[in-house]
Parts: structure tokens; sequence; C-alpha cells
């Protein structure tokens, strides 16, 4: 991944007891780590996770993640190793859409992330060719197939595609929740001033661009449906 002076980061870290997280064992090293490789770039934000290996849940990588989305951000970890053997980690990144770099192997970033999940991308592969084979069958036996080839969208396939927008923006909208609820507790309630830190702060709208207090109106309708926004 080629990372731009431009580029932006949200920092991860984890430690594995409550007794590390509380002394800072290990966790300065791994700050260290992120400092040197970033060399006088700052994160724009961290996330401390203290968890057991056992544990599959990881609020604050969720966390980071949204934050990471919200701002455009890579996510930087200090180690691979131990991260890259959580499956739950693994399944999180890849269904995230964030990209992110390990300090301690920078080029291994896709590659082992492609590794890791190779297995499942092997039973993927077979999944498509016995369905390929069946359809190819189906085919031999007379059955029309393909989609919208030649003929409009019912109405069906229309409510389908607007659902999918729909769940994009519902994500986007609760990714960007805590940022704007924050924004209220400090005492900025209009949605013309909510726009304005929000492009102050760097983050894009929704489909790209600057805020506008129509875009912030539609997030809080997705937020809180029902609610009346001013």
């Amino acid at each position: 991944m080629n990372i731009s002076d431009g580029t932006r980061f949200i920092s991860y870290f984890r430690v594995s007891t409550v007794r590390q997280g509380r002394s800072g064992l290990g966790i300065e090293a791994q700050r260290q780590a992120v400092a040197a490789y970033l060399t006088g770039r700052k994160p724009l934000a961290e996330f401390l996770e203290v968890e057991s290996g056992r544990k599959s849940d990881r609020p604050m990588l969720a966390q980071a993640l949204a934050a990471c989305r919200v701002h455009r951000a890579v996510l930087v970890i200090a180690k691979l190793d131990r991260l890259a053997r959580n499956v739950s980690f693994v399944s999180a990144l890849m269904d995230s859409g964030v990209e992110f770099v390990a300090c301690d192997f920078p080029q291994a970033n896709r590659l082992t992330i492609h590794i890791l999940a190779a297995v499942a991308e092997n039973e993927t592969r077979l999944i498509s060719e016995r369905t390929r084979a069946a359809l190819a069958a189906a085919k031999a036996r007379g059955r029309t197939l393909g989609g919208f080839r030649g003929r409009a969208g019912t109405c069906t396939d229309l409510a389908k595609a607007r659902a999918v927008r729909a769940l994009a923006a519902r994500s986007r909208a609760i990714d960007l929740a805590p940022i704007i609820s924050q924004l209220r507790l400090e005492g900025i309630h209009s949605l013309r001033g909510i726009a304005a830190v929000l492009n102050d702060k760097g983050i894009t709208a929704c489909r790209g661009g600057k805020w506008s207090a129509a875009q912030v109106k539609s997030v809080l309708s997705r937020i809180n449906p029902g609610t009346p926004c001013n």
C-alpha cells in the first residue's frame, strides 16, 4: 500500500489483560513502534483494546474501524502477528473496507490477509464452480438464465437496489453518530453548525465533498428516524 504525505491514520493497540492495560506494559512499546513508523506524523486518534485472547468481540476495534471510515483514514497497528491470527480481527478487517498497515511488516498488509483468507476463498471458488455446473445443467435442460439482459428491472429488482443503497447510507450514519453526538454535547446543535465543524475536521460528506445542512439533516434522520431535525 502506497502511503502519501496526506494519508490520515488511526492507531489501534491491544493488550491481553486488564493488568497490562493499567500498567502500560506492552502499550508503550506499541506506541513507540507506531511513532517510529509514522516518522513525526500523529494519528488522528488511538483506540486501546484490553481483552483476553479467547474473546472474539472487539468493541474498540469496531470503533477504530468506524473512525477510519469516517475520516478516510488508514488503521495502523504495531504488530501483525497476534492480530492476524485472530479470526474475529481478520473477519472484521476484511468486511470493513478499511486499509490498514502493520508497523513490523508494512508489506504484509494485503498479502497476509489474503493468505489468511485463502481457505475461505477456496471454498468460495468451489461453491462458484458447483453453481456454474448447476446453471450449465439447467441451461442444457432448456431453462432460460440471466439477469436484466433484454428487460427492464422489475419493481422487486428496484426495491432490492434501493435497500442496498439505504443500508450503506445507514451504516455511514451510524459511523458518524458518535461524532455528531459529541458536537451536540459541546453546544453545537444547528444543522449548519454541525456541517461547518465536520467540514473543518476534514470529514467528507456521505457521497464525498463538503457537508451542507441538508446532508446533516439526512444523516440525523437515519440515526434517529422520526425525530425532528432543527
